[in-house]
């Protein structure tokens, strides 16, 4: 990770480099949607904001998960925490439309 990005269309593919397992693609997307879910729960139905930021352990979670286990590299979060948060999102879209496999 020795490339500095100035602009997220730059570091989109590098992203997806990162991801190259599908078990980690999957792991990914499961942990976005189950925080998008508890993010939704808290603030819709259960009205207790406090609990927000738990949401993030739900996708930050799973995707750690499959970088370590199944990718065997360090998530770019580390170095990259908003254009790699963004990611998360954009790939998750990219697998629902069927533009990336799972």
């Amino acid at each position: 990770m020795s490339a500095e990005f100035k602009i997220f269309k730059e570091f989109y593919p590098f992203y997806l480099s990162q991801h190259q397992n599908s078990i980690c693609r999957t792991l990914h997307f499961v942990g976005i949607l189950l925080g998008v879910g508890f993010l939704l729960l808290v603030i819709l139905v259960l009205k207790n904001y406090w609990l927000a930021p738990v949401s993030l352990v739900w996708g930050y979670a799973f995707g750690w998960v499959g970088h370590y286990c199944f990718e065997k590299n360090r998530p770019a979060t580390f170095k990259y925490p908003f254009f790699s948060f963004l990611g998360d999102f954009v790939m998750f879209k990219d697998l629902l439309i069927g533009k990336i496999k799972f």
